[in-house]
């Protein structure tokens, strides 16, 4: 078999290809111009306790329950449209596309993602991440828990997974072992987070931005036994 195919590349969408964090901004501002800056905070409570409860980000189900507590639900109702409508190609990260295509070079890319089953297809379509990857995109409640399903569908020697969060690539390495090698990129509130820099083992091999992934010849994938950098 030729490296080309036996390497799968696993992809995580937000905060890794696409800057999550300024769309949540960008949404808590038009709540906040909207309804006020209580209403707000309203509705990322609303957002935490749903997602504590489903175990993934559910925007759009926040706004169905945020509209029953604002004082005008018809007008709640636009925020669906907000983000149905929100210009993710605009969130990309810089090289995150150039990145697919490079390591396309290689082995095939997936996305592999957590989310609900509107929203998340739609920003991963709309930014441009679909195409790039050729529609291979895989949606789940909790990836790290799929890896058989995931395994099934793009069966490789070896996977790499490129995620922002220590938690989820500490996971799939428990599960993968050997045929795993994780790669952190320093993106995003999650990936800068003291604590989990703490409680997680580090990656085997971290980035600063996902763009540097070009900058990292296919054997650095292949037998990375200790944490690395682009630039070693």
């Amino acid at each position: 078999m030729s490296a080309a195919r036996s390497i799968v590349f696993l992809f995580d969408v937000d905060n890794t290809l696409l800057d999550n964090d300024r769309v949540q901004d960008d949404l808590d501002r038009h709540i906040a111009e909207v309804f006020g800056a209580h209403a707000a905070k309203a509705y990322w409570r609303i957002y935490e306790d749903l997602r504590d409860q489903l175990g993934y980000a559910d925007y759009l189900g926040a706004i169905q329950k945020f509209r029953l507590e604002c004082d005008d639900e018809l007008r709640a109702q636009d925020l669906a449209a907000f983000l149905l409508e929100y210009p993710f190609d605009e969130r990309l990260y810089p090289g995150a596309l150039d990145a697919i295509a490079y390591l396309s070079e290689f082995g095939r890319c997936v996305v592999l993602s957590d989310g609900d089953v509107v929203l998340q297809p739609r920003k991963i379509n709309m930014s441009g991440i679909a195409g790039a990857v050729e529609g291979r995109v895989l949606i789940y409640v909790h990836k790290e828990r799929m890896l058989d399903d995931v395994a099934r569908r793009f069966p490789a020697d070896r996977y790499v997974m490129v995620e922002d969060k220590l938690r989820v690539l500490d996971g799939m390495k428990r599960r993968w072992r050997d045929r795993l090698t994780t790669v952190f990129v320093r993106q995003g509130h999650y990936a800068n987070d003291p604590a989990a820099r703490k409680e997680y083992p580090p990656a085997q091999i971290e980035l600063g931005s996902v763009g540097e992934l070009c900058q990292l010849r296919v054997d650095a994938f292949l037998s990375p036994m200790q944490p690395a950098t682009a630039t070693e």
